[in-house]
């Protein structure tokens, strides 16, 4: 029996490796199968069981077993040096230009949007068209926000280790708003903040929009910021605030372990020097628990914590918030002098999407869809790309960090992607000078395809033909 079932696996595992099954597909029933190769049922279990162990199959619970192709190895990102000076901010033209080459049906794998199939569309839909009918409640300026929705963010930060009240939440248009009104209660132009190396360009934008300098530290792929580089900077320079993304890094994807959070909070305490957390994708961890903000570990009250639902929800809502904490008098400030106050009935909606408790019914799946999409992508990378190359591996989010062989221009690469309507982000956007330049961000927050993979195995070949002419 033990050849027979070894022989069913092996003729699968053929059809596999001959693309007949392709990454992806499920595969026929089992009963479909034990009449295909006249064996008995329990024969086809085994041999499903066996061609796991290879890595060719995945169970689903009550889906049935899919193809799963083995990831072809590959190295991850080496981290960078430590920028000598900071710098300050200057606007990349690429950036707008992929947010409107997005909006033209290229394939999107540039910007970090999820797709629409993987977000709550009908839950968000029935709350808001519940907050809409709300009346006079929709009318008002939400100054500093709808009691409902700071009271649910406040149960919801009770449970990641950091208690605080409804008062202690102010309502933005996104994180990024949050990290702005962050950045102006703490600096002045011409401070000097510090950022992940690479960072995403919203903060790097932030920075620019308020009139900083920044000083670009080092961060490893898996643990994120550099706390050895941050240490450097300290003694060298008056640094006035530092922006970090501690879960799930873009365009990294790192975590930070919660001892070296430890130790980022009371390093910047002892310094005098605030800490504006970006937990965007906290909650978008692919397995075990929900990692800790460095909020939780704050003893001091210098941590401003700032997050959204653009991730998650939806990006178009516009809707985050931030525990300013001691700066809430100057964020208030700035919020109301910006903008008055953020929309209703988002609001509201959001509110009543979290109360029926579909929002963490939602994020299980959420976090599967990114995992698996994440995983067969940088499986597709390395199968594609050429040698040399080394792809992240990320813990959480859905976006990939691609670092190509010396020598080949991630910018080229961007630039004749662009021209077959193919969609990335290149290295430059993510720093303030051209550190980057050999490298790519992928956006995995899409339903993979045979559209996807073939726009990634064009990629490959772009990045194989450069390499030739190196």
């Amino acid at each position: 029996m033990g050849a027979l079932y070894n022989q069913v696996a092996d003729r699968l595992q053929s059809l596999i490796q001959d693309g007949v099954y392709r990454d992806g597909d499920r595969l026929p029933g089992v009963r479909v199968l034990s009449k295909q190769y006249e064996v008995s049922i329990s024969t086809v279990l085994q041999a499903h069981q066996t061609l796991e162990a290879r890595g060719y199959l995945q169970a689903r619970e009550r889906s049935g077993y899919f193809v799963r192709l083995p990831a072809v190895d590959a190295p991850e990102p080496v981290m960078g040096r430590l920028r000598i000076r900071p710098a300050p901010v200057t606007a990349r033209e690429m950036t707008l230009e992929l947010c409107a080459d997005e909006q033209n049906r290229m394939v999107p794998l540039a910007t970090a949007i999820p797709h629409p199939e993987f977000l709550p569309l009908r839950q968000i839909q029935q709350s808001t068209i519940w907050a809409a009918r709300r009346g006079l409640e929709t009318l008002d300026y939400a100054f500093p926000g709808k009691a409902s929705f700071r009271r649910q963010i406040a149960q919801r930060m009770a449970t990641i280790g950091v208690p605080v009240t409804p008062d202690d939440v102010l309502v933005t248009n996104g994180a990024q708003e949050a990290i702005i009104l962050g950045l102006r209660s703490v600096t002045q132009p011409g401070d000097i903040v510090a950022v992940e190396s690479p960072s995403f360009p919203g903060i790097l934008q932030a920075l620019e929009v308020v009139g900083l300098r920044a000083m670009e530290i080092p961060t490893h792929p898996s643990d994120g910021l550099s706390l050895e580089g941050l240490q450097l900077a300290l003694e060298q320079w008056p640094l006035k605030a530092c922006v970090v993304v501690c879960n799930h890094s873009n365009p990294m994807g790192a975590r930070m372990p919660d001892e070296r959070k430890k130790q980022l909070v009371s390093m910047l305490a002892a310094a005098g020097v605030p800490l504006i957390e970006d937990d965007i994708y906290g909650d978008l961890y692919h397995t075990g628990e929900r990692p800790k903000p460095a909020k939780a570990f704050d003893r001091t009250d210098n941590v401003i914590y700032c997050n959204s639902f653009s991730k998650t929800i939806s990006p178009g809502l516009r809707l985050g918030w931030m525990l300013p904490g001691r700066y809430m008098a100057g964020a208030r400030q700035q919020k109301y002098f910006s903008n008055l106050a953020t929309s209703s009935i988002p609001q509201l909606a959001v509110a009543h999407f979290l109360e029926q408790g579909g929002y963490d019914r939602y994020l299980r799946s959420a976090r599967q869809n990114y995992r698996e999409t994440t995983e067969r992508m940088r499986a597709a990378v390395a199968r594609s790309f050429p040698v040399g190359t080394a792809v992240s591996r990320p813990q959480g989010g859905f976006v990939l960090w691609v670092q190509l062989p010396a020598g080949v221009s991630g910018t080229r690469v961007y630039h004749r992607a662009r021209a077959e309507d193919i969609n990335v982000a290149p290295g430059l956007m993510f720093s303030i000078s051209d550190k980057f330049e050999s490298c790519l961000r992928l956006n995995g927050g899409n339903p993979w395809n045979e559209r996807i993979d073939q726009a990634i195995a064009r990629l490959g070949a772009l990045a194989h033909e450069e390499l030739a002419q190196v």
